[in-house]
């Protein structure tokens, strides 16, 4: 028993080793080689946010790209063919690339940073205990079901896609796991594979139900993240810019017009919108360089800090790092160049 403890002992320690050792590396391998690069912002300094954010905002996505991609996978095909230490892969060197280029945006804030690393760690420990499960008894389970799939595998597909499109603009933890937990065990069939799924999906969304609770007690007691940002555009009248919905013009300057914006994904959009009424952009919230990410079938782009597969599409998503005043005509540009614009990335 003694010598049965030891191992169980040696196993975990090794296996938090193996969750931090990525940390470990970035720190030591992924710094920062270039200087903060000098820029007078137009913005007043309420208005600013951290350049470095642009980037540190990625992993995030990351993510959520990952949800989104699991989602597409198990649309058509099951749970262990999603490649999930690919996705782990995928988050820490991408990480790596960034924290390389971070340099001249004045590096990552710290605070953030640290946030970063533990949903990191996080997401790998939970995706790890998703491999190991779906790749054992997860795979064993369809082996016995057949090419024909259950009502549960239909099911739980519907519930990731609608769960990784809740994500692009609402935090994880507002997610009702309860509820797709009890969905599972009223449209359950006697198959097997139904069974199985409501028995291994049930423990992981209430599990999920749990932690949701605790991560927004911790939240509700901290100052919320604001949901807005300033930026200076041109080439748009104030009569032009009235016409796109949740955006208000603040203040008129001689190198543009400030207007206050939603953030995440309603952003994304709105530049888009913006850019296509031949708008364009001078400084968003205080800075000069901003992340976008775009998809397309090349596995390869010159311009990109990082390319990788996206699992479930066949194409390729690549992150690209740009002056705010190029990011208009590059906006513009993108259908030439065969690109899909996936996310601008705020601060």
């Amino acid at each position: 028993m003694r010598k049965f403890l030891k191992l169980v002992v040696l196993l975990i320690l090794l296996f938090f080793v193996g969750l931090t050792a990525p940390v470990a590396y970035i720190e030591l391998a992924c710094r920062p080689t270039e200087t903060a690069s000098t820029y007078e912002p137009i913005l007043l300094p309420e208005h600013h946010r951290a350049e470095g954010k642009t980037l540190l905002t990625y992993p995030e996505w990351h993510i959520v790209h990952a949800y989104d991609d699991y989602a597409k996978v198990i649309s058509t095909s099951d749970p262990h063919d999603y490649r999930y230490l690919s996705s782990i892969g995928g988050f820490w060197t991408s990480l790596c690339s960034l924290s390389q280029a971070s340099g001249p945006h004045g590096g990552f804030p710290s605070s953030f940073k640290q946030t970063i690393y533990t949903i990191g760690v996080s997401f790998s420990a939970e995706l790890l205990a998703k491999a190991l499960y779906e790749e054992t008894i997860g795979r064993a389970a369809t082996w016995m079901r057949g090419d024909t799939r259950a009502p549960l595998d239909d099911l739980s597909a519907d519930q990731a896609e609608q769960y990784s499109a809740f994500l692009q603009q609402v935090p994880w933890y507002r997610w009702d796991f309860a509820r797709d937990a009890q969905a599972l065990t009223v449209n359950a069939g006697d198959a097997l594979r139904d069974r199985e799924r409501r028995f291994a999906l049930g423990i992981e969304y209430r599990t999920k139900a749990q932690y949701a609770k605790v991560i927004a007690a911790a939240v509700a007691n901290m100052e919320p993240d604001a949901l807005r940002l300033r930026l200076i555009v041109t080439g748009l009248s104030n009569e032009e810019l009235t016409a796109f919905d949740s955006l208000n013009i603040i203040a008129e300057h001689d190198q543009g017009i400030e207007i206050d914006t939603p953030r995440y994904r309603e952003l994304t959009v709105l530049l888009s919108k913006m850019a296509q009424a031949n708008g364009d952009f001078v400084e968003i919230a205080g800075n000069d360089d901003i992340l976008l990410t775009a998809t397309s079938d090349s596995a390869n782009l010159d311009e990109a800090l990082y390319s990788f597969t996206r699992q479930g599409y066949g194409d390729f998503r690549h992150l690209i790092l740009l002056p705010v005043t190029d990011l208009a005509d590059t906006l513009r540009s993108l259908d030439g160049q065969s690109l899909h614009l996936e996310h601008i990335h705020d601060f």
